[in-house]
């Protein structure tokens, strides 16, 4: 609205000014009102800007470029704040073992991959954790191989915050002419420290579909399904690889994107 040719009353309520008694802009932070003394979201002084809605909303600030595309996004309802589209703590967690160490892997069987820089000592003493379709939902450990306590913390992901997971992908590659079929699981259990029944309370977060793995000249990439984005700090995440025959052994990478929440 231009105000040519309008007078005053026919104005104001549409033009904003700083709430500073009459000394314009200073090094306080003031409010920005309209003419007839409504709020809005904006403080400003000269050397910072505050935007606080009244009330808690889903886009409480959006800067897009010339094309519409959201920049910075602040949701203010859900915590969320995005940069480029993508959650300003995003992170990335990684599973993996090579073929060497999973010479230990049991067929038909669960077994936990190491979370990020770990590897086994042995790969006899690997863990297992069942033959069901998805992996056991409690473990103890015990004075025994695949059991011992030295053996499961390679394989945990501690939690010290809350997490969302975005997405998780996989890739395997065999190291033999013939493959098996390959599936995987990513689950959360609740960790007691200093305990023999140390994982309890399992919870599937994530899976992906079968793979025909056909053999080493290949590798296979897997776009997982996400069924339990959410986890609470304090708990631990495993990652686990089945194969339903040995006829190869696998190096695998699995990737978990998340952001903290």
């Amino acid at each position: 609205m231009s105000l040519t040719g309008k007078s005053p009353a026919e104005t104001y309520k549409d033009i904003t000014y700083v709430d500073n008694d009459n000394n314009g802009v200073s090094s306080s932070l003031s409010v920005v009102r309209t003419g007839e003394g409504s709020s809005t979201s904006l403080s400003v002084s000269d050397r910072s800007l505050k935007v606080k809605s009244a009330t808690n909303n889903t886009v409480a600030l959006d800067v897009q470029n010339s094309s519409g595309t959201s920049k910075l996004f602040v949701d203010t309802t859900n915590g969320i704040v995005k940069t480029l589209g993508t959650h300003t703590n995003t992170q990335f967690a990684t599973f993996s073992i090579v073929s060497i160490e999973a010479t230990g892997f049991v067929d038909d069987t669960h077994m936990p991959l190491t979370y990020s820089s770990a590897n086994y000592s042995t790969a006899t003493y690997i863990p297992t954790f069942g033959t069901s379709t998805d992996p056991a939902t409690t473990f103890t450990t015990s004075e025994t191989n695949r059991e011992r306590a030295a053996s499961l913390v390679p394989c945990l992901w501690y939690l010290p915050a809350n997490i969302s997971i975005d997405s998780v992908h996989s890739i395997e590659g065999a190291d033999a002419a013939t493959g098996d079929t390959t599936r995987m699981h990513l689950f959360s259990y609740d960790f007691t420290s200093g305990a023999t029944a140390c994982l309890t309370n399992g919870t599937l977060l994530a899976h992906n579909s079968d793979v025909t793995n056909a053999g080493s000249e290949q590798p296979y990439l897997s776009t997982w399904t996400v069924d339990s984005a959410t986890v609470a700090s304090g708990k631990v995440i495993l990652a686990f690889f089945r194969s339903d025959s040995i006829n190869s052994d696998y190096s695998i990478q699995v990737t978990v994107k998340y952001h903290l929440t």
